[in-house]
């Protein structure tokens, strides 16, 4: 679905949530960057443990357990966003 955004996710190696998130994502087709917090302190420090972290820009979209149905429905509000804006 080329109206989705390419959104950022914050992993971290060996996290079984994050997992979760990717293995989700990648089910229900969504664009995304996998981004490890442990290969930058800056990441590190601000993400901590609460990885993984579903981020649009600046936004944080979701953070914790990404099951299918969080994912599900925030893929409907971002494509509702994006019809919006195309108006």
């Amino acid at each position: 679905m080329s109206r989705l955004p390419t959104l950022t996710l914050y992993t971290r190696s060996g996290c079984h949530l994050c997992e979760q998130a990717e293995e989700g994502l990648r089910a229900l087709e969504y664009r995304y960057e996998a981004v490890d917090v442990d290969g930058d302190p800056a990441l590190k420090a601000q993400y901590g443990d609460d990885v993984p972290v579903l981020t649009l820009g600046e936004r944080v979209l979701l953070k914790g357990v990404l099951s299918k149905g969080r994912l599900s429905t925030l893929k409907l509000h971002l494509l509702r966003e994006a019809g919006a804006g195309r108006g």
